[in-house]
């Protein structure tokens, strides 16, 4: 049996990079983006965000692709955030995404950046490497 670990640092945003996550349904939303991880036996090692996007540290399996696991972890997450009724409009994430590779001996520091996003953001000591790029340029994607 091959031994591998594949850490990856995702990020993704909401349409038009709009504040629809709510505090009120973050936790629920956060606990559906773990299970459909789990769902292809990722291991997720850290989960947060804010209004607008979210911070995902996973270890892959080898046997999916980046692309198809974020395509599937997103889309059952908004269809979560719909079938539930959380916001009045529909949600959904923007079609693009950033995904970072990480050495494992990152993995605490991106834990931790991902664990404290909401006071990376209210403070301003934000890693922009770590962020999403500007808005114009998922756009195009």
């Amino acid at each position: 049996m091959p031994y591998v670990r594949c850490y990856t640092h995702f990020v993704w945003a909401t349409w038009d990079r709009l504040d629809l996550i709510h505090p009120s349904w973050e936790a629920a939303l956060h606990a559906d983006i773990y299970q459909q991880a789990h769902k292809f036996k990722a291991r997720v090692l850290a989960l947060n965000g804010i209004e607008n996007h979210v911070h995902l540290l996973a270890a892959l399996p080898p046997t999916i692709a980046i692309a198809a696991f974020v395509g599937e972890v997103k889309g059952g997450s908004s269809f979560f955030v719909n079938d539930n009724s959380f916001t009045r409009d529909h949600f959904q994430w923007q079609g693009s995404y950033a995904a970072f590779s990480v050495s494992r001996w990152d993995v605490p520091q991106i834990q931790s950046y991902i664990n404290n996003q909401k006071e990376h953001h209210r403070s301003g000591t934000l890693q922009s490497e770590l962020e999403l790029p500007p808005l114009h340029i998922l756009k195009s994607s």
